[in-house]
């Protein structure tokens, strides 16, 4: 294993033809209103409903939710064999391939729950970590051009983009396996860095040879990239505090600078959801499961299928926290070498890192009973409350940091997770503002724009390799992710920390 000096290589990643399809205008279905954050879908409402759909919103959001056919995509959830009180979507919620993107849904294998790829989706552990800093706004502000261009020369960011690090055979093996304690035995992590990421930095019993070997030779060059589409590095000054313990708690202080990075499994975890997908094709016939949507493929989780899947996506999973570590690790370096100080002396210490697009087997109560479930989290985050076993000792009284990102011109926010979290949604949140324009109709949208020059006069620096992907990323193809947070903190599920305003901005 060695850092590659020469220049980056890069090419396209290969498109499926079995991707999401473009979504059917409009949702006319019952949307029953349960309290003010909480909308129903009655199981009556479609022929093989097992349970409710539930989705939490308010009536601001209520409109645009309406606008496609997420509340659909809910619905035909809940049909699936094993399914647990309700089938679940946050105020994020959007059209998505199979399960909307903000699904929630939890599956009993002893009652002949399932697995499906569709509620996980095709970025396996796409998710998101954020690193404190003891650096303020007035330090930073007046080089912030200087130090999101170092970060864009040197944080590799691109379509089908490689970086430095390279792993092969055993090593690769190992990196699948063992996550970010693989990293810590290279050098690239530190105890602190483990203990903060979520379940460790690794899913136990990934089993490589459950995915192929197309799947392996892609992330043998991509663990420390960006990625593009909507994953991105962004330097973020915290603007506002609403609980003053929780964020000393967890480091920081209004005018801190910290930085947020969003990313997943790259290519790997797309080759892995795609193979799966093809191989999954005839087991709902197998073991009799009527589905309304073959988007939905899926297998029991105790099938051989089911298994195989399970193991496989754990893999990718693993490779996603160990590639938002190297990016991390990258950045430090920057940092490191920008302001003259080590890391350590700059204090950048990781808050948090959460996964919004993963299945576990987690210990839940439902009726009464504790049981073992299959919490399909897609678009979704974990927030489990103060108390949770699962939750780091430095965070145990205050609850899990809840890190829920939002567009590049508005905010992103820090929360904790709330006891109503383990009652209403088998602990899980929203992970971000939800899309309200499609990538194409907001490519239409920049036309004759500049949003590079639009975002500068808000004070914030944005590169990107293309101007497609910031006309993609605008602003406006986003829900406000503050009208978002609102939900599910009156909901009780996550509770508001602080509110960081990005300053420095690098995209795919």
């Amino acid at each position: 294993m060695s850092k590659r000096n020469q220049k980056n290589r890069s090419h396209r990643d290969r498109r499926s033809s079995s991707g999401p399809p473009k979504p059917k205008p409009g949702y006319a279905g019952p949307l029953e209103q349960v309290d003010e954050c909480c909308w129903r879908i009655p199981r009556d409402y479609k022929i093989g409903m097992r349970v409710d759909g539930q989705i939490f919103a308010d009536e601001r959001l209520l409109e645009q939710i309406r606008c496609d056919q997420a509340p659909e995509q809910v619905a035909n959830v809940a049909t699936l064999p094993g399914i647990q009180s309700a089938s679940l979507a946050m105020p994020d919620i959007h059209w998505g391939y199979g399960f909307c993107i903000g699904g929630v849904c939890a599956t009993d294998p002893a009652e002949g729950g399932v697995i499906s790829p569709g509620g996980v989706g095709y970025d396996i552990n796409c998710g998101v970590r954020l690193v404190r800093t003891n650096l303020t706004q007035d330090e930073v502000r007046p080089r912030i051009g200087q130090l999101t261009e170092e970060l864009f020369r040197r944080v590799p960011a691109g379509v089908g983009r490689g970086g430095s690090y390279l792993f092969d055979g055993k090593e690769i093996e190992r990196l699948l396996t063992e996550g970010v304690g693989y990293l810590k035995t290279r050098g690239w992590a530190t105890d602190g860095d483990v203990e903060h990421t979520e379940a460790g930095g690794c899913l136990e019993d990934a089993d490589v040879a459950c995915i192929t070997d197309r799947a392996i030779k892609r992330g043998g060059d991509q663990c420390g990239t960006l990625g593009s589409g909507n994953h991105f590095l962004e330097i973020q000054v915290v603007d506002e505090i609403c609980d003053e313990s929780a964020a000393r708690t967890m480091g920081i202080e209004k005018d801190a600078i910290c930085v947020m990075i969003h990313s997943g499994s790259r290519g790997l975890g797309y080759q892995v959801c795609d193979d799966a997908l093809k191989q999954l094709r005839g087991a709902p016939a197998k073991y009799e499961i009527e589905l309304p949507d073959r988007q939905l493929a899926c297998a029991p989780v105790d099938s051989p299928e089911g298994q195989h899947y399970l193991r496989g996506m754990r893999c990718a999973a693993n490779y996603a926290w160990a590639n938002r570590q190297l990016l991390m690790w990258q950045t430090r370096e920057v940092f490191a070498d920008f302001f003259g100080r080590s890391w350590e002396s700059l204090q950048m210490d990781l808050i948090y890192d959460v996964a919004h697009n993963i299945a576990k087997m987690e210990h839940h109560t439902v009726d009464g009973r504790e049981k073992l479930l299959c919490v399909h989290r897609k678009g979704a985050t974990r927030a489990f409350p103060a108390g949770h076993p699962e939750v780091p000792p430095q965070y145990r009284e205050i609850g899990q940091p809840v890190i829920i990102p939002g567009d590049m011109g508005r905010a992103s926010w820090l929360l904790v997770g709330q006891p109503a979290s383990m009652e209403r949604t088998f602990g899980s949140s929203c992970h971000g503002a939800g899309r309200v324009m499609s990538r194409t109709a907001a490519i239409a949208h920049a036309q004759g724009r500049r949003i590079d020059q639009e975002l500068a006069e808000q004070g914030i620096v944005a590169r990107c390799r293309h101007w497609k992907g910031l006309a993609e990323e605008q602003p406006e193809a986003y829900k406000d992710v503050s009208q978002v947070v609102d939900v599910v903190h009156r909901a009780g599920l996550a509770k508001k920390v602080a509110r960081l305003r990005p300053i420095g901005v690098i995209k795919g």
